[in-house]
């Protein structure tokens, strides 16, 4: 089961407070437990918002929203993908986490990623072949 960990921002890291070393030397040990346990898939941290946009859809409309963005509990300020083999140890990997934020509390979500197997007949063989082909494209280039 692969997991989407998100790491909601937070009114420091939408104002672009970088982490001290401390704090970067205990996320790059984690990253390594991750790592060395086979359960990273990939990791990063965000921009604040400010440097991003949104794109709004309507029907065939379109209409571009530059960042910043309020509400900041909503924002994410960075992401792991791992893969284990429940929710259960999904959790208990966070769990060991160092807290993302110095400056008190911080709250990550979790959320399983639909595999092929879950969309049932409307993912049609044409569409499995296409997402196979285009998966190995993406391993090609790495």
């Amino acid at each position: 089961m692969r997991f989407m960990v998100m790491v909601r921002a937070t009114q420091a890291s939408e104002a672009g407070i970088m982490p001290s070393e401390a704090l970067i030397t205990a996320m790059g040990n984690f990253n390594e437990e991750l790592v060395r346990a086979g359960v990273l898939l990939a990791g990063e941290g965000l921009r604040p918002t400010r440097d991003g946009a949104r794109i709004r859809f309507s029907g065939d409309r379109r209409e571009v929203i530059d960042g910043p963005f309020a509400e900041t509990r909503e924002l994410i300020a960075g992401f792991w993908l791992i893969q284990v083999r429940s929710l259960d140890e999904a959790i208990e990997w966070m769990k060991r986490c160092p807290n993302p934020f110095e400056d008190g509390t911080s709250e990550i979500e979790i959320r399983q990623i639909f595999e092929a197997e879950d969309f049932g007949a409307e993912f049609t063989p044409e569409a499995r072949a296409q997402e196979e082909r285009l998966r190995a494209e993406i391993a090609a280039r790495q």
